[in-house]
């Protein structure tokens, strides 16, 4: 059952050193503060941790991996986070198995995790997705979450296009967007689960909302513990041209 969720930003600035002195400005330190809150909150009362990020292709991550920066050009050597090595097992109820390296967002949850979860931490799983069939989405965060005490590792962001120093061109359609979802997002309720769930993947596609997949695994989840959950800690900003939140979700009565 799942007992909290994380959502936290999928992007490479979140790491320390990810954009020399750039990682330091405030209002990535602040964003970075809260998701790391987010985690830890999260998995305080989980047995297991499921990092669920956009990806490429639906899959469960295996095997031994490096959750680096390589992949966004950035080196191991540049982070002032220690890479963690890890061996990831299958997650229940996930995806087919796949083994090689994690994609940045899930690097991105799996460093936040190493740096919140506290000791001794929950066994942890890594799906990424890339499916747009919200049903289908839905029924896997069902199906992650059907073990007992499970916590979400939530990756994903807003739209990737707020002005001039956006990673993409400037969308004027994506500031009425990006304020409902750090609405949903930060507040939680059966409001922002229903927020989440009626994002038009066509529309979350047109302004780079990279969480549109994450999220529907977490609706799916939430739904099938019957619970509308509440949000704490919950930070909503943009950073360079893109708008990112961090929220912690619990679910009432699901843990301690």
């Amino acid at each position: 059952m799942l007992v909290a969720a994380a959502l936290v930003p999928d992007t490479v600035l979140l790491l320390p050193g990810a954009a020399g002195g750039a990682s330091d400005a405030p209002v990535l330190a602040a964003l970075r503060a809260a998701a790391l809150e987010a985690v830890a909150g999260a998995v305080r009362a989980a047995a297991r941790v499921v990092v669920v990020a956009p990806g490429r292709a639906d899959r469960t991550v295996v095997g031994p991996v490096r959750p680096g920066a390589a992949a966004a050009g950035v080196p191991d050597h540049q982070l002032e986070w220690p890479v963690p090595a890890l061996d990831l097992a299958p997650a229940p109820g996930g995806p087919p198995a796949a083994s090689g390296h994690v994609g940045v967002p899930a690097a991105v949850g799996l460093q936040l995790l190493a740096r919140a979860a506290a000791s001794p931490a929950p066994a942890v799983h890594v799906v990424e997705v890339a499916s747009r069939d919200a049903a289908a989405l839905r029924r896997l965060g069902a199906a992650l979450t059907a073990g007992a005490g499970t916590a979400l590792v939530v990756v994903g962001s807003a739209s990737a296009r707020h002005g001039p120093d956006a990673p993409l061109a400037d969308d004027p359609d994506a500031p009425p967007v990006d304020d409902a979802l750090a609405r949903a997002t930060t507040g939680a309720g059966s409001s922002g689960r229903d927020v989440l769930a009626a994002l038009d993947p066509l529309v979350a596609d047109a302004l780079a909302v990279s969480g549109w997949g994450p999220w529907q695994v977490l609706v799916g989840a939430v739904d099938a513990a019957g619970t509308a959950p509440s949000a704490t800690g919950g930070r909503a900003d943009v950073a360079y041209g893109a708008a990112h939140a961090a929220a912690q979700w619990r679910v009432a009565g699901a843990g301690a």
